[in-house]
């Protein structure tokens, strides 16, 4: 590993501690454009994949020639991340190994976060080997769900607290298991083709774009407080 590179925002904290402890240089390869929407939760593969190239552009210096450890802070999908081994590569990385702070997420929340359906998530039934192979990158390293735990216990006040990981372990505080039919209820509400077909229905695809997006960006209404 030559350098490593955050995907901004959110995994430069992780990143910074990668390089630190690998004694590697940290650099800021990305640029990001802050008024795309988020992209793991646009419907559409081609709309997810199109606003990544938007949201994103490579300073290809911090890429040619050198062996690239890309850090984000969890893979869902695997879309942003797949588009993202791609540029590095395009901007001449030699190799392109990615981490991720997050464990693998193989199950869909139920408690509010909008997590694709469990066949959707790049991570659903598929080693590392089988997930780098799938997103396009040299190997990819995940978290282990028992150190993040660690981790979070660590930094606060209960040393026994317990933590709901349920997209990670599959295990619902609530009891639910993944066989119940209300996952089957969760499924046809959130997969791709259902969310498409609201969107058709009450007329707000915009080009394949999502409610209130302009070529993949944020309405400008959404920063007013």
């Amino acid at each position: 590993i030559d350098v490593v590179i955050p995907i901004p925002d959110t995994s430069r904290t992780s990143a910074v501690q990668a390089a630190y402890v690998l004694g590697r240089p940290y650099r800021e390869g990305f640029i990001k454009n802050r008024y795309i929407a988020r992209t793991f939760i646009m419907p559409g593969q081609e709309t997810r994949r199109k606003s990544v190239r938007l949201k994103l552009n490579t300073i290809k210096s911090e890429f040619a020639g050198r062996n690239v450890l890309l850090v984000d802070d969890s893979v869902v999908r695997g879309t942003t991340a797949t588009e993202i081994i791609q540029m590095a590569r395009d901007a001449g990385a030699n190799k392109v190994y990615l981490t991720s702070a997050a464990p693998p997420i193989r199950y869909p929340n139920i408690y509010g976060i909008d997590i694709p359906t469990r066949e959707e998530l790049v991570a659903y039934e598929r080693n590392e080997v089988e997930i780098a192979e799938k997103l396009g990158c040299d190997w990819v390293v995940y978290q282990e769900l028992n150190d993040l735990e660690a981790a979070v216990r660590e930094a606060g006040e209960n040393p026994e607290q317990a933590y709901e990981s349920s997209c990670f372990s599959g295990t619902y505080v609530t009891g639910e298991t993944i066989n119940d039919p209300y996952f089957t209820k969760l499924h046809d509400l959130r997969n791709d083709t259902a969310k498409l077909k609201k969107l058709e229905s009450t007329g707000s695809m915009q080009a394949g774009l999502p409610p209130g997006s302009h070529d993949g960006c944020e309405n400008l209404s959404n920063d007013k407080s």
